[in-house]
């Protein structure tokens, strides 16, 4: 199995500590988020990394090679911004297995084996997304889907606080995918693609779960993976 982590993007939010350090390789509690999201990769028996690298890709490169924890990995330079979707069909050349997952590269989740998102994804879904439960939405917007998980609906950030499903960037996807891809380079996953998509399931949980890409947020994740 094969898996597309998406790591290209400038990281303009965290500052100063991202200068240099790719988020891939920011350490949560002494271990790098690859590190963190190989632990699931590898169990649900991903074998080969596929990294969308832009910012600081040589520094990605050098230190982790052509394997990480038994898993290969290559590497899948934009020469110009892509946005997520086009950093997605970017890496697809090097996708020959079906389905693949895609991950952004900001993400940390535990306590939910991606084994249950494979046995769930059906030939009739052109992919998962899996949405988690939060207290509060207006930093993410919200994720509507029926009684049977099919997603109905990609809400804005709202104005006022309400608990709901977000995105939470990780994805299951069938490779028809590219079905619903522009025919140009450059475009959003979550605004070109994902609300047209007609077969596009949600995989509800409530695990813990954040993103890093703001000091604020990096903070909460050291304190939030250390129980």
């Amino acid at each position: 199995m094969q898996a597309i982590i998406l790591c290209g993007g400038s990281a303009t939010r965290l500052g100063a500590v991202a200068k240099y350090t790719p988020k891939l390789l920011m350490k949560v509690k002494g271990r790098s988020i690859l590190e963190w999201q190989c632990d699931y990769l590898k169990e649900v028996g991903v074998q080969e990394l596929i990294l969308a690298t832009g910012h600081l890709h040589d520094v990605l490169k050098s230190t982790l090679g052509e394997f990480y924890q038994g898993i290969r990995i290559r590497y899948c330079k934009e020469n110009k911004k892509l946005d997520t979707g086009g950093a997605i069909k970017n890496a697809m050349r090097y996708i020959y297995s079906s389905p693949f997952f895609v991950l952004n590269g900001d993400v940390l989740w535990r306590d939910l084996s991606l084994t249950e998102m494979v046995s769930t994804l059906r030939e009739d879904m052109e992919g998962l997304l899996m949405a988690v439960w939060v207290d509060d939405t207006r930093p993410y917007g919200e994720i509507v889907s029926s009684n049977t998980g099919q997603i109905t609906a990609f809400l804005e950030k709202p104005t006022t606080l309400q608990s709901g499903y977000i995105n939470a960037g990780i994805y299951l996807f069938n490779s028809r995918i590219t079905d619903g891809f522009p025919k140009r380079d450059i475009f959003s996953l979550s605004y070109e693609v994902l609300p047209k998509l007609e077969n596009l399931y949600a995989f509800k949980t409530d695990i813990d779960w954040i993103d890093i890409g703001s000091p604020e947020r990096l903070q909460e994740a050291q304190r939030l993976f250390s129980t």
